[in-house]
């Protein structure tokens, strides 16, 4: 590893750390597979997954606080999106990983 790339390394280390210690929770991961397919309502997030209205709205304030998800209220709904970035990547890789369809050969 070349100093340069040490160096690019250390200044993103807590960067990094934090968003993996994100998506290690496995209901903070549920929501973003869920999320990586577009827009959804905090109600149909909650149908989607196994957690009282409380814990739900525990992780998406600690995914809101990380930066991974953005929100905005329509009347009385508040809708959360994906943002665009290193957890999309990380997210699109453990789908091709896990989710993808096993090649039978």
């Amino acid at each position: 590893m070349s100093a340069a790339d040490e160096t690019a390394i250390q200044a993103h280390v807590g960067e990094a750390t934090a968003l993996l210690k994100a998506l290690a929770n496995e209901n903070r991961l549920m929501l973003l597979c869920r999320l990586v397919e577009g827009e959804q309502s905090v109600g149909q997030l909650n149908a989607g997954i196994d957690l009282s209205q409380s814990a739900l709205s525990q992780h998406l304030a600690v995914l809101r606080s990380e930066g991974l998800v953005t929100t905005r209220r329509q009347a009385q709904t508040i809708y959360y999106a994906l943002v665009d970035g290193p957890a999309r990547h990380i997210l699109d890789t453990l789908h091709a990983i896990y989710c993808a369809p096993q090649s039978s050969g």
